[in-house]
């Protein structure tokens, strides 16, 4: 197995940071890792190191990743609990998002949700033929104007700010991954519209997401099921 690492981004301290292979981590070490890591969150990474995914290294948003894990790793250093250290660490990177003028700027946009919706989508996913609309949109802004923790993709059963009928995916997904985040966001939004828990099909749509990523020959068939559920919803 080959190590994830891509290249030493910086050191503060004690704290290696790292711009990380994410995808190669989803596959064979956990698909929960999302754009960043570290040690007391993943046990598979160093104590003391910080793991970056490199699709979401591209709008330079390092410095909001570091300032929220310098955060978490401290407190559950001392033994906090994840949930508890990430509610910080959450505070933290917002306060630091909010200092840049331009956040400013488009805060005002929030009183017209359909202009801010125009910016944040990118492109139409028209190879997806459904009753759901697939959108690549700019990650950044949704992270910055509605939710910090917006991470590879998400639907309206989830995020209130996300339009009816549709599934947003990060534009910065390579086109490799965004088949498999497709497929979790699909099946898993199938299954709210049914009345399931958000966490149990979550956990359903890791399941099928972790097979897949096992058997990726299977991936595409596993997508046209699940485009074929919605249109029956």
């Amino acid at each position: 197995m080959k190590k994830p690492y891509i290249k030493k981004f910086e050191t503060i301290s004690k704290i290696t940071v790292w711009i990380v292979d994410g995808e190669y981590i989803r596959e064979y070490l956990d698909e929960e890792f999302t754009n960043f890591g570290q040690h007391y969150r993943f046990r598979f990474i160093p104590r003391n190191e910080f793991w970056i995914d490199k699709d979401y290294g591209k709008e330079h948003e390092e410095k909001y990743f570091i300032d929220h894990l310098l955060v978490e790793h401290r407190l559950m250093e001392k033994g906090m609990k994840y949930d508890a250290a990430l509610g910080y660490g959450d505070r933290t990177e917002r306060e630091e998002r909010a200092k840049l003028e331009h956040i400013e700027k488009n805060k005002r946009l929030l009183k017209c949700k359909e202009e801010i919706i125009k910016r944040i989508h990118k492109k139409l996913l028209t190879n997806y033929d459904g009753g759901v609309k697939i959108w690549l949109v700019h990650g950044k802004m949704v992270r910055d104007l509605f939710f910090i923790d917006f991470t590879e993709g998400g639907h309206d059963y989830v995020y209130k700010f996300v339009p009816k009928n549709e599934v947003w995916l990060d534009e910065q997904l390579s086109p490799k991954e965004r088949k498999f985040v497709l497929l979790h966001e699909l099946h898993e939004r199938n299954l709210m519209a049914k009345g399931w828990h958000y966490f149990k099909a979550h956990r359903s749509s890791s399941k099928i997401e972790y097979h897949c990523r096992h058997h990726p020959k299977e991936l595409d068939k596993c997508i046209r099921v699940e485009v074929k559920k919605g249109q029956e919803l």
